[in-house]
């Protein structure tokens, strides 16, 4: 195995940052105590939930009020799907290739009577805005979609969508992990009435996330308890996290457009270099805006499963899609939707990088996948 391991896998978890790993402990030690308790301690944690919630907002373009914190991404999910679904039964419209968090909590409530309507995506994964006008606005209750998809990086423009859906007063909920941190997102001019993150994507520690809920919206709990979030998530709140995530989310922002310019430059040369050492390839999504970090390529005549672990073995580490979908054998239903075939969607590979990355380890991934790509079609 080769000694320098090349972590292409960003998109799945980040390293938390030296500084909020610091900042973690020394939160857990000076305010450690309950932010809703009625002494000193209790006012110091408060103050610095508080502060890390004006901070989020700033971040996010919301008010401070309308942050929820979270355990993560999925339960910031579940906690807008459930909590916005509790009347009658109607129709959730989402997209193809959603991620396990919208994707089974939609099966859990078609189980309880809602319909699902799934719109279409172009070749490139993009959204086709002439669909929204034929949507069956009556019976729609939600619509929920991923901001930019986690598998291809392929990012949405929601402003039309979200135009229709206050015309016809429905919430639009959109699923923002993979896009937080690595592109600006101010909420309130995307139009949706909530919005989910997990810190863990944009160097963060794990554990923690957010919801942001549009001001006068009524969201039903999925947790019964105490009074926490604004009777939206009761629960002692996990302050050193919050803390944490909060100033990864600062970090990032600060040098946001130089981080983008330097991750889609490695992004390309990386993409670019694959297509002349190993052709044939095919870059899905590959027309469309894409997250600045994330290449999902194809090698047709490699079998995906068969190149992740060779991958893993030379010592890249990368993904064949969602990792909170890993285990399954099914053909990423993005792919699909997008019309590949099966000689495309089952060669696909996720390549996501990072802060760390650096141009040499460009050059030398490129040798070692086109050395295993090689090596896989001579079988």
């Amino acid at each position: 195995m080769p000694a320098v391991r090349i972590d292409f896998d960003h998109n799945a978890t980040t390293r938390p940052f030296d500084e909020v790993i610091y900042l973690v402990a020394r939160t857990y030690r000076e305010a450690f105590a309950n932010p809703g308790s009625r002494h000193a301690e209790g006012r110091a944690a408060r103050r610095v939930l508080e502060a890390a919630r004006e901070s989020m907002a700033s971040q996010l373009g919301c008010l401070p009020e309308e942050v929820i914190f979270t355990s993560g991404g999925t339960e910031a999910t579940n906690l807008a799907l459930l909590g916005l679904t509790g009347g009658r039964p109607g129709t959730i419209v989402t997209g193809p290739g959603e991620h396990p968090a919208t994707r089974e909590t939609c099966r859990t409530l078609q189980a309880r009577g809602w319909s699902i309507h799934e719109l279409t995506v172009n070749g490139d994964g993009v959204l086709d805005e002439a669909q929204f006008a034929e949507l069956p606005w009556p019976d729609i209750r939600l619509v929920s979609l991923l901001l930019a998809h986690n598998e291809t990086g392929v990012m949405q423009d929601v402003r039309p969508l979200a135009e229709l859906c206050r015309t016809h007063q429905v919430p639009l909920h959109l699923d923002a992990v993979q896009a937080v941190g690595k592109v600006r997102v101010n909420f309130h001019e995307l139009g949706a009435m909530c919005l989910s993150l997990g810190a863990h994507k944009f160097h963060g520690p794990r554990g923690v996330g957010a919801l942001v809920v549009r001001k006068g919206l009524r969201l039903s709990p999925l947790l019964h308890g105490g009074h926490q979030e604004q009777d939206k998530r009761p629960g002692t709140e996990p302050v050193a996290l919050i803390a944490g995530m909060t100033r990864a989310l600062e970090l990032c922002m600060a040098d946001l457009e130089a981080q983008q310019i330097q991750l889609a430059g490695l992004r390309d040369r990386l993409q670019q270099g694959l297509a002349a050492r190993c052709p044939p390839t095919h870059v899905n999504g590959g027309g469309a805006p894409r997250l600045p970090n994330t290449l999902n390529i194809s090698f047709p005549g490699v079998d995906g499963e068969a190149l992740l672990i060779a991958l893993d073995l030379a010592g890249i580490a990368c993904s064949l899609g969602s990792t909170c979908a890993s285990g399954s054998a099914e053909p990423a239903p993005i792919l699909t939707a997008m019309g590949r075939s099966r000689d495309v969607y089952s060669s696909a590979v996720r390549f996501s990088l990072g802060r760390d990355n650096r141009e040499s380890e460009i050059d030398d991934a490129i040798e070692r996948i086109a050395t295993v790509v090689e090596r896989l079609r001579r079988k």
